[in-house]
């Protein structure tokens, strides 16, 4: 009997995938899941000023509902796919440095609003699988700027102008890399590169996890 209810618990509470719903694995995420998770070829998507600029894979499917999952509808556990997907893709970069990790901050009205940043989340976790440093000080958005996602590519740039400042009190000298879940026009990456080169800070890399199809 007892083996009866231990079972019957084990099937109530086991996690189901929140893309196919299936509990087979009971994980956030099922593997079969992640494995329809297609990468981008590694090379930059784009360069600004100096800095290369790459995307993991396209914002589409289940790669777009996991970013959407993680960042809207409060689904904390998926920062670790996207994590990892993440990644994987890094591994082929090959560069040894040792970065520190810096996710794109948001403004405290929107900390406040959201209750937390799904980029620290991927962020930490990235950081223990590359054995990186994360850094969640080096640079603050200063500046609460509008939603991005409706405006064109010199619009976004008027609005996220000034949107940062660096903490020069922090660790200067180290290698940054900047991870962002989706580059659209590359805005956001551009005015944080502008901010920290102002600082004199060099040896910056952005990753994205995604960018637009097409």
């Amino acid at each position: 009997m007892k083996n009866f209810f231990l079972s019957l618990l084990d099937l109530i509470y086991r996690k189901k995938c929140y893309f196919c719903s299936s509990s087979k694995y009971s994980l956030k995420m099922c593997p079969d899941c992640y494995e329809t998770l297609n990468f981008a070829q590694f090379k930059p998507s784009r360069i600004v000023d100096g800095v290369n600029i790459y995307s993991a894979g396209v914002y589409e499917k289940n790669l777009q509902k996991l970013i959407r999952g993680l960042k809207y509808h409060r689904q904390k556990e998926l920062a670790f796919y996207l994590a990892k997907f993440m990644y994987e893709y890094w591994k082929n970069s090959g560069d040894k440095r040792d970065f520190q990790v810096i996710p794109v901050p948001l403004h405290k009205n929107r900390m406040k609003k959201r209750k937390y940043n799904h980029m620290e989340l991927v962020s930490e976790e990235f950081s223990k699988m590359c054995g990186y440093t994360l850094n969640t000080e080096l640079i603050k958005r200063v500046k609460d700027t509008k939603p991005q996602y409706r405006l064109t590519r010199k619009e976004r740039l008027d609005n996220l102008s000034g949107a940062f400042e660096v903490d020069k009190t922090k660790d200067l000298h180290k290698p940054v890399l900047i991870l962002d879940d989706i580059c659209t026009t590359g805005a956001t990456f551009e005015e944080m590169i502008k901010t920290l080169q102002e600082s004199g800070i060099t040896g910056i890399v952005c990753l994205s996890a995604s960018s637009p199809a097409g």
